[in-house]
């Protein structure tokens, strides 16, 4: 007998980022990616899907998720802004069913997701700072205009279980084991202040090639970082996806100015393996 999405217990999500499809890609993913239509519910995929931000580099990307029958949500990275051909990478993507968040939200098996690719400029007391010279304002605003989209999508969500989906780090535990004089280009804090004002129980990121594979928030909201490159060397005898459990909740959402409700006191729990990863 079918299981409804009403009597699903808990929700398996796939996760990966900085995949870096090249022309000659075709092939590389599929043997990934295939097992994953046995193994999840969905596929996240946390930017830097392309090398170089081109539409040739994203028709192979489609090609190469062809093999999946599962929902796909993705964010951009950097590297695919890189050949100024970001929206036409975005309009591949969604023409082959992805949905590609760009501080907008949607919902897959009763899983509220927002995404955006946010933007650096540091964490805590290292938070650059719009002050100076217009260029340096220029640059803080760039981040400052993710956070609120960011803010805006999740806004949005009515769902009882929340994820949010970026490229850049939103806490510099996840990018610690990267080159200190580098923390600032990884992520910033400022897009952790939305997470932090609305219920959220997993937040998902890439970027940090050699950052750590988990965090939390300040809010105690647990932080995946998921660049492939990462989980290759985590993981090596395993598939570099994360897959990670989210349980069901039964009651009625949390309120969405309630911070403190964020995770409940269900945590979403590693899978496949990857509960026990080996240091990065």
């Amino acid at each position: 007998m079918a299981t409804s999405e009403a009597d699903k217990q808990a929700v398996r999500l796939a996760a990966i980022g900085d995949m870096h499809i090249t022309r000659q890609s075709q092939g590389v993913l599929q043997p990934i990616l295939s097992p994953l239509n046995e193994q999840a519910e969905a596929l996240l995929l946390c930017g830097d899907l392309t090398d170089y931000g081109t539409a040739e580099e994203a028709q192979v990307l489609v090609r190469e998720l062809s093999v999946l029958r599962i929902p796909v949500v993705a964010v951009l990275g950097n590297h695919d802004h890189e050949s100024g051909e970001a929206a036409q990478v975005s309009r591949i993507l969604s023409d082959a069913g992805v949905r590609v968040l760009d501080g907008e939200a949607c919902e897959i098996h009763g899983i509220g997701f927002a995404g955006v690719k946010g933007f650096s400029g540091g964490f805590g007391p290292a938070t650059l700072g719009a002050w100076g010279e217009a260029a340096t304002k220029q640059f803080v605003q760039e981040a400052i205009n993710e956070a609120m989209k960011l803010e805006s999508a999740l806004a949005r969500l009515r769902t009882r279980r929340r994820v949010a989906l970026l490229h850049y780090a939103p806490i510099r535990g996840t990018v610690e084991g990267e080159p200190e004089q580098i923390f600032s280009f990884l992520g910033t804090s400022r897009l952790e202040e939305p997470l932090n004002r609305y219920p959220i129980d997993a937040i998902f990121h890439g970027h940090a090639h050699r950052g750590t594979l988990q965090g939390q928030t300040s809010k105690g909201v647990p932080v995946y970082n998921v660049a492939m490159p990462l989980l290759r060397r985590a993981f090596p005898d395993q598939p570099p996806v994360r897959i990670i459990e989210l349980p069901a909740e039964l009651e009625e959402p949390p309120a969405t100015n309630n911070a403190a409700a964020s995770a409940g006191t269900r945590q979403p729990v590693s899978v496949q393996g990857l509960s026990t990863p080996r240091p990065s």
